[in-house]
């Protein structure tokens, strides 16, 4: 969902620039501004993924984005420093089988050239799907999506305007707290590492985000609160996150539409929680 973001005195569209999934389009879309502070200084956000709700949040303060995925951090840090180099190379690829399989097996040394590739996979691969295998090498099959644009290239200078002077790290989510203060906004979307609902995608979240991370992110959030900072937290729907993160907040569940794995029988409508201190 395209947020106006006021740059240098001219309105601009800006919206995340990957097909993420998990992403919270959704939540932007249908209710994300009923649970935002009133007002807030500085936001964080501890797992970016797609960036939606960063890109259409609203900000006065300076802004801290954390995923531990350094393929997808370098290429925000890309698109931040190095858009024009990074844009020519996204214009040279084309959509079509033979040159996705080419491209995934390649290995780029050139930082522009590492994230045009990890976005041109991203926009041509099975159902914005991000995985690798044992090797850490991705290894989702091609798409088979006619009417593709890899560029967008409007859409990526206005993030490139958008992203500068912001904070953009690798680090785990623990690393942050250091920089939350009273009154910051911290967004966090972690994997789902419980079974809720039927979701397809569970088995390979768990391998990125066990159990014991859910209770260290518990802990995190207890020390946010500490700080007298605000958090969002979405999550699975299932009854040990909320015994987990019960005391945390106000939990609040929302009703979404999934076509997790692209398959008739994984798609319909799934509840998701919101847990947050923001209302």
């Amino acid at each position: 969902m395209p947020e106006d973001i006021l740059i240098h005195e001219e309105i601009v569209k800006c919206y995340p620039f990957l097909r993420w999934t998990g992403s919270k389009n959704w939540l932007v879309k249908s209710s994300l501004h009923e649970y935002l502070p009133k007002d807030f200084k500085d936001y964080h956000e501890c797992f970016l993924g797609g960036g939606s709700v960063f890109f259409a949040t609203k900000k006065n303060g300076n802004s801290f984005l954390y995923d531990l995925n350094k393929e997808l951090i370098d290429t925000y840090v890309e698109i931040r420093d190095n858009v024009d180099k990074l844009i020519m190379t996204l214009k040279k690829l084309k959509n079509s089988e033979e040159e996705f399989y080419r491209i995934r097996n390649s290995k780029p040394i050139k930082s522009h050239t590492k994230a045009a590739r990890f976005i041109y996979l991203n926009k041509c691969s099975f159902n914005g799907i991000y995985r690798v295998n044992s090797k850490g090498l991705y290894n989702v099959p091609y798409g088979h999506r006619k009417n593709v644009d890899v560029v967008v290239e409007e859409n990526l200078r206005n993030i490139s305007r958008e992203l500068q002077d912001v904070n953009i790290s690798c680090v785990d989510f623990e690393m942050s707290l250091g920089k939350i203060k009273k009154n910051d906004l911290v967004f966090l979307d972690p994997p789902y590492t419980v079974a809720h609902e039927n979701n397809g995608f569970i088995m390979y979240n768990q391998k990125l985000f066990a159990w014991q991370d859910q209770v260290r992110l518990r802990n995190f959030i207890e020390q946010v609160i500490k700080k007298e900072a605000y958090f969002i937290m979405t999550n699975a729907s299932h009854s040990s996150i909320l015994d987990l993160y019960k005391g945390l907040g106000k939990t609040f569940i929302k009703s979404r539409y999934s076509k997790v794995g692209g398959r008739n029988k994984t798609r319909g409508m799934y509840n998701e929680l919101i847990i947050c201190n923001t209302v």
